[in-house]
């Protein structure tokens, strides 16, 4: 059959494009069945996460993670299936990926550092956290930052690439914590009475725990006062409060019993200051002399 000019094979012409489209169903059909397989494997992969107890937030990007590498497999394999050279399409997205790598390092670092964060769990919310020099309660972590809200009500924001690479102090950890009140007394005070009272305000606040039960020891002698600490356990919750109720209760009762907190002193030693007195007494005894 001619077609201007041009000589047409019916044959080859059907063969042709029923082979087409036989390539391109199959291609459809495998797009199909590999995004539906992906959707299964990943809400398969998300009920482990959070079964694990991985943060929400944690197991949902890594879940939509998961999709998005399965499906590019998927369009690969589709793409292959019609003809299409996958070989440079990858080359492509690996060139993307690292320019976008290098263009975001700091951002890919944190998120590294959120991962990790969210998985070990040093720290969840709610927790009483000192970070480097910042103190609070954790508020929210995502996958960036970490959000601390201080007793100020401040809101602080830390990168979490700078939690990973600092010591981080978990306060609330525990259920359980220790004051430890430090008081200075003078050198003429009896330190078996101070101890005695602060053993009993402690043994006598209904927050403290009996077992283990408070102690007084001497911890220090320095330039003007002896130091007595009391270490006494209470529970995270109670902590402030009996801290501050016994600092209170230990002034008055000292005060009470004549037993003085005293004040940093310090000698001055001025070299040459005996000889300056007695030059300024002999220059006022001169007598008087008229001109």
């Amino acid at each position: 059959m001619e077609f201007l000019g041009f000589t047409v094979d019916i044959a080859t012409l059907t063969e042709s494009a029923f082979s087409i489209v036989l390539k391109i169903a199959f291609a459809l059909l495998i797009f199909i069945i590999g995004r539906w397989l992906a959707k299964k494997i990943v809400a398969f992969s998300n009920r482990i996460m959070l079964s694990s107890h991985l943060e929400a937030t944690a197991a949902n990007f890594l879940s939509r993670l998961l999709y998005g590498m399965l499906l590019v497999v998927v369009i690969l394999a589709a793409l292959s299936k019609v003809g299409v050279q996958t070989t440079s399409v990858v080359a492509i997205l690996g060139g993307a990926a690292v320019a976008i790598g290098l263009s975001l390092k700091d951002q890919l670092s944190n998120f590294a550092a959120g991962i990790m964060i969210v998985t070990f769990r040093p720290f969840v919310r709610g927790d009483y956290v000192q970070i480097s020099s910042y103190t609070g309660t954790v508020t929210e972590i995502t996958l960036i930052n970490t959000h601390l809200t201080t007793i100020n009500n401040h809101d602080i924001i830390i990168p979490n690439n700078d939690i990973t690479t600092s010591a981080v102090t978990n306060y609330t950890a525990l259920p359980n914590r220790r004051v430890d009140i430090t008081i200075r007394i003078g050198y003429d005070a009896d330190i078996k009475t101070a101890k005695d009272i602060m053993l009993k305000l402690a043994n006598d606040n209904a927050m403290a725990f009996t077992d283990p039960a408070p102690i007084v020891r001497v911890t220090n002698l320095g330039e003007n006062s002896v130091d007595l600490t009391l270490n006494v356990w209470t529970t995270n919750n109670d902590w402030w409060s009996m801290n501050c109720d016994l600092l209170e209760s230990f002034k008055y009762a000292l005060e009470d019993h004549e037993i003085d907190i005293p004040f940093p002193q310090r000698s001055v030693h001025v070299k040459g200051l005996e000889q300056l007195v007695n030059n300024t007494d002999k220059s006022q005894t001169l007598p008087l002399t008229k001109s």
